[in-house]
């Protein structure tokens, strides 16, 4: 037993990546948890009719608020117009309001500012909360669902692809494909073709499965979401191919797990952009989960059609197609050129 126990503490010593995982991964993914979830400098931006008193006015600019004042008819299309204003606060002799663009650590943010403010003012008065998309008291399944959506279009394609261009390489078939007159572009294309086909059969499991079974609501039109997702699964199998290249055996690409994928999870959307500090929220930008989710919460959060997701899908493409080419260029090493 002993013997055996110092084999499995030396052969676990003489593999680099077995240390870094053990050692070194929940390290950095602490430290990138501490910087995402520390502290943010964000400062939500409120906005008050431009007869609004003096002194509430000033009661808000004492706050860590960013105020504005406007005129305005209707305060959920003044907000669906400005992207910027997370909340509109209106107090007349039928009470006061607050208008929300949806439930989320920002609005939360606003509202307690707005409510500190308040209390310098009328302690005992009684606040009425309405969200321009979504509603209070939802589920976190409804607020963060096309965030799995995503991720699991995503990770599962990826593991699924990765390990088994890791199996084939190792087993010699790909370099036996590769010396027959099929150019790398095909080879490339036939593994992305091959494992896509799956990919297209669970992201209509997923979909159809999320709404008509686990009630996943959604503003607009699932096609878009169903197109983000195939364009996602494509990506993933780029992106497996590509790691598969640092890996020599199945073991190792799980390995690679909390370097390549946990990090992105972060950049999703479970938090905002805006709320993450030291301009961290910038590298969500380097990741396909970025485009992808983003994507898919304009269909179901916000009921955008093809001129509100454009952006990302081309996201997704112009990412998918520098991976081709890394991976083209990383197959030349087999073919021997």
């Amino acid at each position: 037993m002993r013997n055996l126990a110092k084999r499995v503490i030396f052969q676990t010593l003489n593999d680099k990546r077995s240390v870094a995982l053990i050692l070194i991964a929940p390290l950095l993914i602490l430290t990138l948890v501490y910087f995402l979830l520390g502290d943010s400098d964000y400062v939500p931006t409120v906005v008050l009719d431009d007869n609004a008193p003096e002194q509430l006015v000033d009661a808000f600019k004492d706050e860590t608020l960013e105020v504005e004042q406007a005129l305005f008819d209707d305060p959920k299309a003044y907000i669906e117009d400005n992207e910027h204003v997370d909340a509109v606060f209106e107090m007349d002799q039928e009470g006061t309001t607050i208008t929300l663009r949806e439930p989320s650590t920002k609005s939360s943010k606003a509202v307690g500012e707005i409510q500190d403010a308040l209390t310098t003012l009328n302690p005992a008065a009684e606040i009425d909360t309405s969200f321009v998309y979504g509603e209070e008291g939802q589920s976190t399944f409804d607020s963060f669902g096309f965030v799995f959506l995503s991720l699991f279009s995503f990770f599962f394609v990826f593991i699924l692809s990765a390990m088994a261009l890791v199996k084939e390489r190792s087993g010699g078939t790909l370099e036996r494909l590769l010396m027959t007159p099929i150019k790398r572009g095909q080879v490339i294309l036939g593994y992305t073709l091959g494992y896509g086909t799956f990919a297209v059969i669970q992201s209509i499991f997923i979909v159809l499965y999320s709404i008509y079974v686990l009630g996943l609501s959604s503003l607009g039109n699932m096609a878009w979401v169903m197109l983000t997702m195939l364009l996602m699964a494509g990506t993933a199998v780029l992106f497996g191919a590509t790691i598969s290249v640092f890996a020599r055996s199945e073991l190792q690409v799980v390995q690679m797990i909390p370097f390549t994928i946990i990090p992105q999870v972060f950049f999703s959307g479970l938090i905002p952009l805006d709320l993450i500090p030291y301009g961290l929220g910038n590298l969500s930008y380097v990741m396909p989960i970025f485009y992808g989710a983003t994507a898919i919460k304009e269909v179901m959060i916000y009921g955008s059609g093809f001129s509100g997701i454009w952006v990302y899908l081309l996201g997704l493409i112009l990412y998918a197609g520098v991976l081709y080419l890394l991976n083209m260029r990383a197959l030349g090493k087999y073919r021997g050129h």
